[in-house]
């Protein structure tokens, strides 16, 4: 076992030499929810500039319908976390370490972020089962992770796209054909959908929204595809022996189809985050086949790496900055150490200057965290 775990290991640092864009990726995408939102929010409110104010709207969710840049931070993470199985638990299959073993691995992390999920709504205070949250993001994360790895590790990989179809179709095709009580079928609201629904019927404890949780259990469903999009491409990155160009080029093509069947989809099935509609999968795993495919041709294809490095900071820690903001109040610390330049900055920049400094502050400390070596590994 201890053989096993040194292997993984290895593989893990291979990861990391082979494709630093996906660390960097995965920082930009932290980026944003850990600080850098509240800047821009805090430039909208300040400026009044028109660019500001459009940009500060695209950082926030859409109520039910709709889509926005802030609705890609989740999925991509997930995307990412699939690009990194070929490499890592693939690695370790070529290396003949049991499935079994690898398996054991792959529950322990996928259930190890579902219960730092529950810590992260609820604290370490214990409260009565009926106000405690169970679903969270890291759980989502958790879950799409354990489900799509268990579908690689025991399926062909000509069997992938197959199941990330099936999934997909099936989902639509549930939500379209069942609803809640007293709902026609294909209710798509928030009380009339049938995904809801059974979260209101199975999830214990509360809901984010009363009768619909935000990232309930039902809809984890089409979640597992973006994780499974991730697998195939890190599977196509790795057996594929074509040059580092034309893979980019096939990555933005599937990008772009994948856009094109989001929009056809949206027409019947709308574009929701909430619901993580099918058409929601295509419309991110689009975006994220763009975003990772420029991420790895100008890092890891042209090798220009030096610009990502803050990047590449966050992303190597990003599920500790993630919930660091449960255990430790940023906004103090930052105030306390910069209170003079939020005094110089007078009324009108103090916004700004509050939500740079926190966002300095917490890059300071991952800065610190990677130099001696420590990373918080899920």
């Amino acid at each position: 076992m201890g053989e096993s775990r040194d292997l993984l290991s290895k593989q893990e640092s291979f990861l990391n030499e082979r494709l630093y864009s996906l660390d960097a990726l995965r920082g930009f995408d932290m980026f944003w929810i850990m600080g850098a939102e509240e800047v821009v929010h805090g430039l909208s409110e300040t400026t009044h500039l028109a660019f500001f104010q459009s940009f500060s709207d695209q950082l926030r969710h859409p109520a039910w319908n709709g889509f926005t840049c802030y609705d890609l931070i989740f999925p991509l993470f997930i995307f990412l976390a699939g690009v990194s199985t070929p490499y890592s638990i693939g690695n370790a299959l070529e290396k003949g370490i049991a499935k079994h073993v690898l398996l054991k691995k792959i529950l322990l992390r996928g259930f190890t972020l579902v219960i730092l999920g529950i810590i992260y709504n609820n604290g370490l205070i214990l409260k009565p089962i009926a106000d405690v949250r169970f679903s969270s993001v890291l759980g989502r994360i958790g879950i799409a992770y354990m489900l799509a790895n268990f579908i690689y590790l025991y399926s062909k990989q000509a069997w992938l796209l197959i199941w990330f179809c099936g999934l997909l179709i099936g989902y639509y095709l549930i939500l379209k054909f069942a609803s809640a009580p007293g709902y026609a079928a294909g209710d798509l609201t928030m009380p009339g959908n049938f995904a809801s629904y059974v979260d209101r019927l199975i999830l214990p404890g509360k809901l984010s929204k009363g009768i619909h949780d935000t990232v309930g259990f039902f809809n984890n469903i089409p979640a597992i595809c973006n994780a499974l999009a991730g697998i195939m491409v890190g599977v196509y990155l790795r057996k594929t022996t074509s040059n580092g160009r034309r893979k980019t080029l096939y990555l933005l093509a599937a990008g772009c189809f994948s856009l094109l069947l989001a929009q056809l989809w949206n027409l019947d099935f709308p574009i929701n985050k909430n619901l993580w509609s099918s058409s929601f999968v295509m419309q991110t795993v689009g975006l994220s086949l763009l975003f990772f495919a420029v991420f790895y041709y100008v890092i890891d294809v042209l090798g220009y790496k030096k610009w990502a490095f803050p990047f590449q900071v966050i992303g190597v820690n990003s599920i500790l900055i993630y919930i660091s903001d449960k255990f430790i109040d940023w906004e103090f610390t930052a105030k306390k150490l910069f209170e003079w330049g939020y005094l110089w900055s007078g009324e009108s920049g103090m916004l700004v200057g509050a939500a740079l400094s926190i966002l300095f502050l917490k890059w300071i400390f991952l800065r610190f965290l990677y130099k001696k070596n420590i990373f918080l590994r899920v």
